[in-house]
């Protein structure tokens, strides 16, 4: 199983490029985990915000694996403790698909998007900037195969 993390939005400022690369890299024996970068839809004064979402939408739709289990990262999903993303993740494994984690643009998912998606997954009641979703993501993945694995990186 392998997992792929599709995120609007180029060039993460070097700390969160750094992070993100630490824990791809521990948890890489675990769950690969691939990052796509789609490139943001065109807004400012005088452009359609709806057609830059859908454009977005688009680019996303596409880059999402064939066959594979497609999560949400929206404020309007579930929250899960550690332990239950634990939980989740040998789920995710058991169902033998690989993953799509999604974070979205400025206004969030386009409609299309949203459809497709088979879960929500929320980091809680706060707003984050996206480019810090991407580190977050990878750090709970990581902490949620360390709890399968019993490994101390949890602790409780």
């Amino acid at each position: 199983m392998k997992a792929r993390l599709i995120a609007v939005g180029e060039g993460a400022p070097p700390w969160v490029a750094e992070g993100f690369a630490e824990y791809r890299k521990r948890l890489s024996h675990w769950l690969p985990l691939e990052l796509v970068e789609i490139q943001p839809g065109v807004r400012g004064k005088g452009r359609d915000t709806q057609r830059a979402m859908f454009e977005e939408g688009q680019r996303v739709l596409a880059s999402v694996p064939k066959g594979a289990h497609i999560v949400l990262l929206d404020g309007e999903g579930k929250a899960h403790r550690s332990e239950h993303l634990a939980q989740r993740l040998e789920h995710w494994r058991s169902q033998g698909q690989d993953l799509a984690f999604l974070i979205g643009g400025p206004e969030g998912h386009a409609p299309e998007v949203r459809a497709t998606a088979h879960e929500s997954w929320s980091l809680g009641p706060t707003t984050l900037p996206h480019m810090l979703v991407r580190l977050i993501v990878a750090e709970q993945l990581y902490r949620a195969a360390a709890i399968l694995a019993n490994h101390p990186y949890h602790r409780a």
